[in-house]
């Protein structure tokens, strides 16, 4: 039988897990505005900084007495931050089931050598069991594992009443997941992710817990001028109205400013996660009909509406040692980017062999529905090579 490419294509193949495609109404004008050339430090500077943090607000519906700052590094700034500043205090539960939460749990045992430390892991497209979670300790763990596609349902499993701080790497689920701001008392995200903006920043928000932590304990190592957030033992507050740590650029300040307006126009938060889930919906309904493919995470309810990590769960495939098939999944991947249909979809190096499709907001449905066929179209040519 005739393997038929498809007649018609994606107007967008970028499905890239980060940096993430900008919104389809994204042009080079979009910069026109930016303060390049002048100080951040300078009026016009200080004033789109405090935009930035306070759109995110807005956006977000975060509360009012949240701090909200930008830091250097990305997300992983971001993180690192957190836990160099806030951890030692009191025992800690890391929790990982991809490779950035194992990431974050190397740096904790092996950099800060924590001693009190209690690890929850699970395997990819698992959730460790969340009942166990000692809440007396402080809590660090991803709302959405980017690099295995599992998400936590919710945040009914953070008590209210919990002694500990939660500390929440929400890169891949700001902007397209529900977060409970009273559970969570650190918050980072980057830019490159949900709104598709430049890399290279991050951002941290704390709860009033967290800034009494940062002001009531001191760790027993020295911080890096990058990471101090406090100064004789009160929080530096310039830094969450926009009085940066380092140098930001103004030019991905001037392109954020520009996707949180985008995101304003397509309802907020709430629009956001509505595209976001409508789009993962497009690939649910392509899994359900096809008995090749299947989704990395084990439970339904845990399914990112991001970043969509697929198994291939075809015999012929699954028959093959882990090395044959990651080539296979490697060479459905390339098939797809040499007919330009899709830009970047391999699962990331540390993961199952497989596909990961992002499915965040500014992701345009059509492109999704005009991927799929060109899904299968891959799957048959690839399996008739073995």
């Amino acid at each position: 039988m005739t393997n038929t490419k498809p007649d018609t294509r994606p107007n967008n193949p970028q499905f890239s897990s980060g940096p993430c495609t900008k919104p389809s109404t994204w042009t080079l004008d979009a910069l026109s505005d930016a303060a390049l050339g002048r100080s951040h430090r300078a009026a016009v500077g200080k004033d789109k900084l405090l935009a930035a943090i306070e759109t995110t607000r807005d956006v977000l519906n975060i509360p009012a007495d949240y701090k909200i700052g930008i830091v250097p590094a990305s997300d992983t700034g971001a993180v690192e931050m957190a836990m160099w500043n806030l951890l030692g205090a009191r025992g800690v539960d890391m929790l990982s089931w991809e490779s950035f939460g194992s990431g974050w749990v190397t740096d904790v045992v092996k950099q800060l050598k924590l001693d009190n430390v209690n690890h929850l892991h699970a395997d990819y497209g698992q959730l460790p069991d969340l009942n166990t979670i000692n809440f007396n300790n402080d809590v660090v763990f991803t709302w959405n594992g980017t690099t295995s596609g599992v998400r936590v349902p919710n945040g009914d499993f953070i008590p209210a009443d919990r002694a500990g701080l939660t500390i929440c790497d929400a890169t891949s689920a700001a902007f397209a997941q529900d977060l409970p701001w009273d559970k969570l008392d650190v918050t980072t995200f980057s830019w490159q992710k949900v709104l598709g903006g430049e890399a290279a920043h991050g951002m941290i928000i704390l709860s009033p817990r967290a800034v009494e932590r940062l002001e009531t304990y001191a760790p027993a190592w020295p911080l890096p001028k990058i990471f101090r957030l406090t100064k004789a033992g009160k929080l530096i507050d310039g830094i969450f109205k926009g009085a940066t740590i380092n140098t930001p650029s103004m030019l991905a300040v001037e392109d954020y400013l520009f996707a949180l307006d985008w995101a304003k126009s397509v309802g907020g938060n709430a629009g956001l996660i509505k595209r976001a889930d409508a789009n993962l919906q497009v690939l649910a309904d392509f899994v359900a009909k096809n008995d090749w493919i299947g989704f990395l995470a084990d439970d339904a309810d845990t399914v990112s509406n991001t970043s969509v990590c697929l198994k291939i769960t075809d015999p012929r495939v699954a028959a093959l040692d882990a090395d044959a098939q990651a080539a296979f999944a490697k060479g459905l991947a390339k098939l797809l980017e040499t007919e330009g249909v899709a830009y970047d979809i391999g699962s990331y190096r540390d993961a199952p062999a497989g596909l990961r499709i992002w499915t965040g907001g500014t992701v345009e449905n059509s492109d999704l529905v005009a991927l799929t066929p060109w899904l299968n179209w891959a799957f048959e040519t690839q399996i008739a090579t073995l």
